[in-house]
């Protein structure tokens, strides 16, 4: 039993040799592309000394180090294949940790360290895996281009990209004082761009924006917070409760209020109040007089003096901010009292402006787009006379042509006309709900004289009417072709289910890459040791029959000697 014992002891010795030398796995590290990653090694260098260690790319040979990356003689760095192979350890302290910095994909394999411990047979050798992986890209640095009444335009500069191509861009557009779930979203904008427009933003509000970069892996963290506000513009609503009073024969008392708040796009600064004198004899108005009021309070009020006893007068009143001057309020025509002795008593008369009327002088009182007031459609006119003389004359209308309309963000570029003898300076983009008149609000973007193709955002889905002016020294051209455009609401999700599941699917997938790497080093551990256990115990069993059937042949010689 003990000659046969002796005989398989080699045996189950290589295979113990084998299994422990063959299944002992390296360590394994992951990391994400860009990422600085440090492979440990270290030796007691109190008890060796300074040792000359190397590490290689693969398996570890017999001898030396196998595509080797860096060396040391155990006091400095005495060759290495690239300066990203550092070894930031301690070397005195027998530290010779490999350090890599911004590992790539091509990075990924199997890392071996070797101390050379003088003898034979005595180098420490160390074993790692490297997994790189691709990640999200880095956070964007987003820029302000632009600030208008109505519109935003951003630039941006993307970061690593995470190993992965960015294959598109998120916009997040909130109003300031409003939590990130309520924002507006676009999404899918075409990786090649750098800019955007936002458009059909409010005058004089307060805006937050933040941008994402997305590749094949995940989305990206966000970019820096803009806090944009928007430049004033003219109010759009006229003052409300206008009311004329009677007040003297020589006077007329005028009250109002303030436009709606949401129309009155930035800090109202005056109003102009406009009266004239009606002639029921040629039944016509006469000349204009004016008259301005610092914006003060919620109710505002002015008396007209001066006026004739008897007399009929019309009035407008109009809000103003630094931006402009915005639509009319009217009221009937209201009469001064009769002039008589200081003695009598006399009733004050009132007169009140209506919705209608108002929203009627909105469009007969101010002239076309491009003439705000009747003292610049005067200069207008004269300039058309006397262009009569120059050989200079407006550009002709730039072609439009759409390229693209994907959810919320439309493409479009144009092809310059004529430029009537001198350079165009710039081009006007009119942008409009389809459903209004051009002499209704719209958006107004102006473009260089060497842009021909833009990308704008509209946040409110819609169908919408777009035009182009060219301009050059002499004047503004006729307006382009037309083209309609039609944004969804696919791009205008709010789902906090979405922006929470992408916020936090980095961290899981983290643990379970911890998870699998744990039960990756315990199934390295446990695989051989039921494997050998498996074995002792097949030979084992082996041996024991083995020595079984021995046994009964010896005792059956002996029963054959007995009868014998």
């Amino acid at each position: 039993m003990i000659i046969l014992g002796s005989r398989h002891l080699p045996v189950c010795c290589c295979l113990l040799l084998c299994l422990l030398s063959g299944c002992a796995s390296a360590d394994i590290i992951q990391a994400a592309v860009g990422a600085d990653v440090t492979l440990t090694c270290k030796y007691d260098a109190q008890y060796y000394g300074r040792l000359s260690v190397c590490w290689g790319k693969g398996a570890i040979p017999n001898s030396g180090c196998a595509n080797e990356v860096i060396r040391t003689d155990g006091t400095s760095v005495i060759s290495r294949l690239s300066e990203r192979y550092l070894l930031t350890g301690d070397l005195g302290e027998g530290d010779v940790s490999l350090t890599i910095r911004q590992v790539q994909e091509s990075d990924s394999g199997t890392y071996g360290c070797r101390v050379e411990i003088p003898g034979w047979f005595n180098d420490h050798k160390h074993q790692q895996i490297l997994y790189v992986e691709p990640a999200p890209p880095k956070p964007l640095r987003v820029e302000t281009r632009e600030v208008k009444e109505r519109t935003i335009t951003v630039r941006w500069t993307p970061g690593f990209d995470g190993g992965s191509p960015i294959t598109s861009y998120r916009i997040d557009l909130k109003n300031k004082m409003a939590p990130w779930d309520t924002a507006v979203r676009t999404e899918g904008l075409n990786p090649e761009l750098t800019e955007a427009t936002l458009v059909d933003l409010r005058p004089a509000k307060s805006y937050n924006l933040r941008m994402f970069a997305i590749n094949s892996v995940g989305m990206s963290e966000s970019s820096n917070v803009l806090t944009i506000t928007t430049k004033e513009a003219a109010p759009e609503g006229p003052p409300l409760d206008m009311q004329l009073e009677s007040f003297t024969s020589h006077s007329i008392r005028v009250t109002w209020k303030p436009p709606r708040l949401d129309l009155r796009n930035g800090a109202l600064r005056s109003y102009s109040i406009s009266y004239r004198e009606y002639d029921p004899g040629s039944k016509q108005f006469k000349r204009w007089q004016h008259l301005s009021v610092t914006a003060m309070r919620e109710q505002e009020s002015v008396t007209l003096k001066n006026l004739r006893p008897s007399t009929k007068y019309g009035v407008l009143i109009q809000a103003k901010t630094n931006a402009g001057i915005g639509p009319a309020s009217t009221a009937p025509l209201c009469s001064t009292l009769d002039e008589v002795p200081s003695t009598s008593t006399t009733e004050a008369i009132k007169t009140t402006s209506t919705a209608d009327a108002t929203r009627k002088q909105k469009t007969t009182i101010f002239t076309a787009v491009h003439t705000a007031s009747i003292v610049e459609t005067t200069a207008a006119t004269v300039w058309g006379q006397s262009s009569t003389t120059s050989t200079l004359v407006p550009p002709d209308p730039p072609v439009v042509e759409l390229r693209e309309v994907r959810d919320n963000t439309v493409s479009f570029c144009w092809t310059a006309g004529f430029d009537g003898g001198s350079p165009i300076t710039g081009y006007d983009l009119e942008y409009k709900a389809a459903n209004v008149s051009w002499d209704s609000t719209k958006t107004v973007l102006d473009f260089n004289p060497n842009q021909t193709e833009a990308t704008i955002i509209e946040i409110h889905p819609s169908t919408y009417n777009i035009r182009m002016f060219a301009r050059n020294i002499v004047g503004t051209s006729e307006a382009s072709n037309i083209v309609t455009i039609t944004v969804g609401e696919t791009g205008h999700q709010r789902d906090e289910l979405s922006t929470t599941s992408s916020t936090e699917s980095p961290p899981t997938q983290a643990a379970v890459s911890g998870e699998e790497s744990q039960s990756g080093r315990l199934a390295t551990i446990v695989v051989p040791l039921v494997l050998l256990v498996l074995i002792v115990a097949i030979v084992t069993t082996w041996q024991l029959r083995r020595v079984k059937q021995k046994k009964g042949s010896l005792e059956l010689g002996s029963e054959s000697l007995q009868e014998l």
